[in-house]
């Protein structure tokens, strides 16, 4: 009999996580072991039941998708995410691989194409969208890096967070840093986006469809 590949699934919709439920309990070869309503949760219970893969979304409460993502490959080198976003913008493609996922699909994707990317990245394969992938090669091959492309994973956390309105107190509650790390984070954002200000970063947040208007 074919072992079944253990999934977790991370979403902070309740509804969204059931509806996943029913698409994988329809596929035998593919089980549910544990849910998660975010990125702190995710990484808590990660270790506790080892899943073959990891359905993450970025837009979670707390630390957020990515650094989750970060946390999760820090502590398990092998470890399978698979990231499933409403984001289809490419800078959060290149940041969720660069914390270490080996996925990428959007929510707009066929049901049958999550199941397909499950069975990919569980063989050792990288799954990207085809669009964002063919976007991705498209734009790679015309140099046409964003600002953002630059940031490292926990700079364009903090990029986002400051272009949400939190302040250096508030950041350095949630991802557990000193007030002194953000703050040195907060200048080498604004030193490689060559800006002065919040309002510069809020500025740059919304062209790329970082944050909406």
């Amino acid at each position: 009999m074919q072992q079944k590949i253990k999934v977790m699934l991370v979403d902070d919709h309740a509804v969204v996580r059931a509806g996943y439920q029913m698409l994988l309990k329809s596929t035998p070869f593919i089980e549910v072991v544990s849910e998660a309503s975010s990125g702190e949760e995710a990484c808590r219970d990660y270790a506790n039941v080892l899943p073959d893969v990891v359905i993450m979304d970025l837009s979670l409460p707390g630390i957020g998708g990515i650094e989750a993502i970060r946390r999760i490959i820090s502590r398990d080198s092998e470890a399978r995410v698979l990231v499933f976003s409403m984001h289809e913008d490419i800078i959060f493609v290149e940041q969720a691989i660069q914390a270490g996922a080996v996925g990428y699909l959007t929510k707009k994707s066929a049901p049958q194409l999550l199941i397909e990317a499950i069975q990919k990245v569980v063989q050792g394969e990288r799954y990207i969208d085809a669009e964002l992938a063919q976007i991705m090669a498209y734009e790679k091959s015309r140099g046409q890096d964003t600002p953002l492309s630059d940031l490292s994973t926990r700079e364009f956390e903090i990029f986002c967070m400051l272009a949400e309105g939190m302040n250096t107190s508030e950041i350095a509650k949630r991802l557990s840093l000193s007030y002194k790390t953000v703050a040195n984070y907060s200048s080498q954002i604004k030193a490689k986006l060559e800006v002065t200000t919040i309002a510069d970063i809020a500025r740059i947040a919304i062209r790329y469809n970082v944050i909406k208007a």
